[in-house]
């Protein structure tokens, strides 16, 4: 399709957007918790039809040469497409934010004031290899009451189409518009393009991909952004950590699944941990199959590889990880903030005062204790799902769940009240 095409189909999507925002902002609760739950239904009927679109895909990106971790953000089974139908059913049995009172107070005027949750609009959702975003994005923003706008990744193309229309099934079934949750039926990137200029559309972008997609989505857009860059994420072992603690948080921060942006890239060691523990950890990475790029101190333990400068800061994103000595929690503190994304940091430490300083000195949008950074996901926050992880500072921060999903307007009420 040529340029004007993609405008008039920009124009068309955003319109019927539009047109369903302004319906879903007076959605009830109970429509749209029969929406999802007819959603998570209708994935797990269709459930042999979706892998099958997945296959597709699956061929696609190795075709197209994506990596290991790469394809395994693509690929859906059984036990993955159960995890969508959970996560479409937590969602459902959420809190309706949309209509809550956030705060209200009297004036010596006379005037009672209330803050109320309300709908953001029509939410634009630019995502990558991820199938399950279209379920998790069409769910978050349906139950914040928004119209979304699904423009998925060429290589998850077919199986987002299949989890779609299980969307779109569930939105019908409960008597709201098929238009509440449209996906961008062409792979053609020039549609990205459109949505990042159509402001008299689109309310926010969330791009959820690599650093490549959201660089351009900062970049471009001329419609409001949640996002983060990179998840260059750190865990820092203190010189109070416990070890076995320390060893089973630091395999699970890395290995668990190393495409995902709260996996672990960088490690820090306390110079009091290596002298009591030696180089167990980075021990137990290699013996995982991690490479570890290690500076100084580290770099001499067999097997590992001595890091370039570049290594630091950098999301790998693979079973690659940095690794360094650092003098105390202030020695971490300096490295993340000279290398890190503000995305999430671990310390391992049973030292309160160590963690309460990590905790206060650090403002990554999420820190943890003895924790794998792994749990940096709006699903483990206990909100159903997210639509990705926001490292800004403005509206919303940490995992983008329905709540971070609304704005809020003021409702005044007076008695025949006038301003002298």
């Amino acid at each position: 399709m040529d340029a004007v095409s993609m405008s008039d189909m920009m124009a068309q999507i955003g319109q019927a957007a539009r047109t369903a925002a302004a319906e879903l902002a007076f959605a009830s609760a109970e429509r749209k918790h029969a929406a999802l739950i007819g959603a998570a239904e209708a994935v797990w009927q269709d459930r042999a039809a979706i892998i099958a679109a997945n296959a597709k895909d699956m061929e696609f990106g190795a075709a197209k040469g994506l990596s290991p971790a790469m394809l395994d953000r693509l690929m859906l089974d059984e036990v993955r497409i159960r995890g969508i139908v959970d996560s479409l059913r937590a969602v459902a049995e959420q809190r309706d934010p949309v209509g809550e009172v956030m705060a209200e107070w009297d004036r010596p005027t006379g005037l009672h004031i209330q803050r109320v949750r309300t709908p953001l609009g029509v939410v634009g959702v630019i995502y990558e290899s991820r199938p399950n975003v279209t379920a998790d994005a069409g769910a978050l923003c349906l139950k914040a009451g928004n119209a979304v706008i699904l423009r998925g990744g060429s290589e998850s193309f077919h199986s987002s189409t299949a989890i779609h229309a299980c969307m779109v099934k569930g939105c019908l079934q409960a008597g709201l518009p098929a238009t509440s949750i449209q996906l961008v039926p062409t792979r053609d990137r020039e549609m990205v393009a459109q949505m990042l200029r159509a402001v008299e559309y689109i309310d926010v972008i969330v791009p959820r991909g690599g650093k490549g997609l959201v660089g351009l989505v900062l970049r471009e857009a001329r419609v409001p952004v949640f996002a983060h860059l990179e998840g260059i994420c750190h865990v820092y072992a203190d010189g109070d950590a416990d070890l076995e603690k320390a060893r089973a948080v630091v395999l699970n921060a890395k290995t668990r699944r190393t495409g995902i942006c709260g996996a672990a890239e960088c490690l820090l060691i306390d110079r009091a941990f290596w002298d009591k523990h030696g180089a167990v950890l980075v021990e137990d990475l290699l013996a995982a199959g991690v490479e570890v790029r290690g500076a100084a101190e580290v770099a001499l333990v067999p097997g590992v590889v001595e890091a370039a400068p570049e290594d630091f800061g950098h999301e790998f994103l693979d079973m690659i990880i940095a690794a360094k000595i650092v003098d105390g929690v202030d020695g971490a503190i300096a490295h993340i903030r000279a290398y890190g994304s503000n995305h999430t940091e671990a310390i391992l430490t049973e030292n309160d005062a160590v963690a309460a300083r990590f905790f206060q000195r650090l403002d990554s949008a999420i820190l943890m204790r003895n924790a794998s950074t792994q749990f940096a996901d709006g699903g483990e926050f206990g909100m159903g799902g997210e639509i990705g992880i926001a490292t800004g500072k403005m509206h919303a921060r940490g995992p983008v769940g329905a709540e971070q999903l609304t704005s809020f307007k003021y409702l005044v009420t007076g008695d025949g009240t006038c301003r002298a």
